[in-house]
């Protein structure tokens, strides 16, 4: 491969070097983030949340085992903006991979960097917060830098038209805002119909008995037809679980507010503790947006809480089956301990459904 200098430009004037592939040097902008996960590389950048961004893994060594088959991805393609890697391995050991991670970013033309001291490049990020940046050749000046809070990502990478998956006698709406395709995969571990809807799309006249709002990209406040619907669908007091964006998407319906965390969480080692039964699990996490406490109301309560930061990563309301979780409890990658939600989603329907 013919790699050429290449620099790592944040907004706050930092710069980075490193090396591009010859033919991929046109100028690649994101708002620059930081993954700790040693593995699940293909799973984060095929997350629909990573639209807009530069993702930036810590861990020295990746690409390692290789990109695995498309029906083992998060979605059908990279979402991320570029990567940066201190070594990207040319080389893959794994019976079941079919190309590198080297091969698969070069197909999809997705900008990528090598060389980067990732560990300086994440103790800048975590100082002064997650920046816009851009990565280009040496001497290629270009100053300008996107405010990619202000784009909506939820429109640009929810579907467009309703798909339905499974056969079951329960319907849950799933309302897509970005998910991940694990999540469809774990609720088919029971007898349900999924019914995946666009992020503005209206079912609350449709027969349902459950509603389950994504994971996805950017600030929850630009989701407001998606807000709208859900206050729409809390009226009909059938049970609606929040994954990540969901859980930002549910405070905000309930009339609470969001706000943007320094450096975000993710990887798959974020420590949450359930304030019930005051058991920990380790998650799996990616998101940059949490919830105002100050602003919950009162009838609804913290749920889960970050361990570093004591941020909320949980919310239930206090009579009513609606609850919801920042983490991510599909996994793909890290920790599957949370599963057990989806059952706890099923049961509140069977229980409200009398099915």
């Amino acid at each position: 491969m013919d790699y050429v200098n290449a620099q790592l430009v944040l907004s706050t004037g930092a710069r980075f070097n490193g090396f591009m592939l010859k033919t991929q040097c046109d100028i690649a902008h994101g708002e620059v983030v930081f993954s700790t996960g040693m593995v699940g590389y293909v799973e984060s950048l095929t997350d629909p949340s990573y639209a807009g961004q530069i993702l930036t893994f810590t861990y020295p060594l990746i690409g390692n085992y290789g990109v695995p088959p498309k029906q083992y991805w998060e979605s059908t393609k990279i979402h991320a903006k570029g990567a940066i890697f201190a070594h990207l391995s040319p080389h893959y050991t794994h019976y079941a991979a079919t190309q590198s991670l080297l091969e698969c970013l070069r197909a999809a033309n997705v900008p990528f960097m090598v060389g980067i001291d990732t560990r300086a490049l994440t103790i800048h990020l975590r100082t002064v917060g997650v920046v816009p940046g851009f990565m280009a050749a040496s001497g290629i000046e270009h100053r300008e830098f996107e405010n990619f809070s202000m784009i909506h990502w939820v429109k640009q990478v929810s579907i467009t038209e309703p798909r339905c998956y499974g056969s079951g006698p329960i319907t849950i709406i799933l309302v897509d805002c970005g998910a991940k395709e694990n999540i469809v995969r774990s609720m088919l571990e029971f007898p349900v119909t999924i019914k995946r809807v666009p992020y503005d799309y209206d079912y609350t006249e449709e027969q349902f008995d459950g509603v389950l709002v994504s994971n996805g990209p950017g600030d929850p406040i630009h989701c407001q037809d998606t807000i709208n619907i859900l206050q729409k669908a809390m009226l009909k007091k059938k049970p609606i679980f929040g994954i990540c964006l969901g859980t930002q998407l549910m405070a905000l319906a309930s009339g609470a507010r969001t706000y943007k965390l320094p450096f975000g969480h993710r990887a798959h080692n974020q420590p949450c503790m359930d304030l019930i039964t005051k058991r920990c699990y380790l998650t799996s996490q990616n998101h940059s947006y949490a919830i105002d406490e100050a602003s919950l109301s009162p009838d609804w309560r913290v749920w889960f809480r970050n361990l570093n930061d004591h941020s909320i990563e949980g919310i239930a309301h206090q009579s009513l089956p609606f609850f919801s979780v920042q983490f991510h409890p599909e996994a793909s990658p890290g920790p599957m301990d949370t599963q057990w939600l989806f059952k706890k989603f099923y049961d509140a329907i069977l229980s409200t459904a009398g099915k």
